[in-house]
């Protein structure tokens, strides 16, 4: 049997027919949809998604079974009906119309296939492997989690000095984005924070300078000037900085002063947001920070000054009257008066908390009280920062359904 010959079309403003709307459809539109085919489904029923993007305009829906003649114009037609009877009509027409044709439930009956395709910055990978999808899938993901992580160097220039503010996520390597994991792999550099996946460090190239610009709790701590100040000057160096944080650098991060002291000097910032441990912590932990019928707002507050400090910016009076979820960070060490506090401005003293240390981390811990006893609890527990406290009816909910 010949092998495939593998091609890029451009279907860009091109007639494109899919036969079929169920959920292989719904797969295969989406990549027609992005080549800025014009795209018509022809099937009586199509799945929610499908309708959403005819309702939205992106493709036309004929609510109809195939007819012959169907395929006038067409560039290219996907048969993916549930019966193979109409699938082989389309596939009949379309080889006399000499249009390619890929079926969905018979591939060696239609004239084209569908590689294995993954996107990584502007590359287009696709993979065929004789008919063999799971083999071509394997490889496909596979080379592009390669590209992403820098094992296979995509570059054809050196990178421009500049900074990207990477958010690596709460702390497990694998939650860093994928575009934080390629900035990351392409540095000269590497600022990084306590909190940010430090394992990924070890994956750096041996000529990657990485410069520990922790602040740990109450004790030893980077100057955020200095900080800024090495920002700009391994740039003016000509170098590739990654600033690598904890979380997303713009929720408690001071992602922002960094951005505005790079855009002082000249310097240019690119921007990566990560998932927050303000939501990711506690999701591991088996408590949503939302739950319909339980709570409709959530609050992200930081707790590293006290309720009535002159620097305080909370109001933490109208905090106490709400009834949805409270997210507290940076506040282990003063859990006692933010507790306290809150049921003073009439939050109800049996409301759930959960207490969440190295959220996503091999050694994170959890621990369940109410405002009455979550004090004493975190210190009978010892725990100790980082944490993130939920606040809230959704803190008491489990599900004994979250695994590792």
């Amino acid at each position: 049997m010949s092998e495939h010959y593998l091609v890029g079309l451009d279907l860009a403003g091109r007639r494109v027919v899919v036969v079929g709307g169920g959920t292989v459809a719904q797969r295969r539109l989406v990549g027609l949809l992005a080549a800025g085919a014009d795209v018509e489904v022809v099937a009586p029923e199509v799945t929610p998604a499908v309708e959403g993007m005819a309702t939205a305009q992106e493709l036309r829906w004929t609510a109809r079974r195939y007819r012959d003649g169907d395929l006038g114009e067409a560039w290219y037609v996907v048969a993916c009906a549930d019966d193979p009877a109409v699938n082989a009509a389309v596939a009949d027409e379309a080889q006399r119309s000499r249009i390619f044709c890929v079926r969905a439930d018979d591939a060696p009956s239609g004239s084209a296939v569908t590689p294995a395709v993954g996107r990584h910055d502007g590359l287009t990978v696709g993979v065929l492997a004789g008919r063999r999808p799971r083999r071509s899938a394997a490889v496909r993901t596979a080379l592009v989690e390669a590209l992403q992580t820098g094992l296979v160097d995509d570059s054809v220039e050196p990178v421009r000095p500049g900074v990207a503010l990477v958010g690596g996520g709460p702390g497990d390597p694998e939650l860093i984005t994928v575009r934080g994991r390629r900035l990351l792999a392409r540095a000269d550099v590497v600022i990084t924070d306590r909190l940010g996946p430090r394992e990924l460090l070890d994956s750096l190239a041996p000529h990657v300078e990485v410069i520990d610009a922790a602040k740990i709790p109450y004790g030893r701590a980077m100057n955020q000037a200095r900080i800024n100040e090495l920002l700009v000057e391994h740039v003016r160096a000509g170098k590739f900085v990654v600033r690598l944080k904890g979380g997303d650098p713009y929720v408690f991060g001071r992602g922002f002063e960094e951005v505005l002291a790079c855009a002082e000097a000249g310097v240019p910032v690119t921007v990566v947001p990560g998932v927050t441990s303000a939501f990711a912590a506690p999701a591991v932990a088996d408590v949503p920070v939302s739950h319909r019928g339980v709570a409709h707002e959530i609050v992200v507050v930081s707790g590293h000054v006290r309720p009535g400090d002159p620097r305080s910016l909370v109001d933490w009076e109208a905090l106490a009257r709400l009834r949805g979820t409270l997210v507290l960070l940076m506040a282990v060490e003063r859990i006692d008066l933010f507790a306290e506090t809150l049921i003073e401005g009439g939050r109800p003293a049996d409301t759930p908390v959960a207490v969440v240390q190295d959220g996503t981390m091999r050694i994170q811990r959890a621990v369940r009280a109410t405002l009455a006893t979550v004090a004493d609890a975190v210190q009978e527990q010892g725990i100790r920062p980082p944490a993130v406290v939920v606040i809230g009816p959704v803190a008491g909910l489990v599900s004994d359904a979250v695994t590792d």
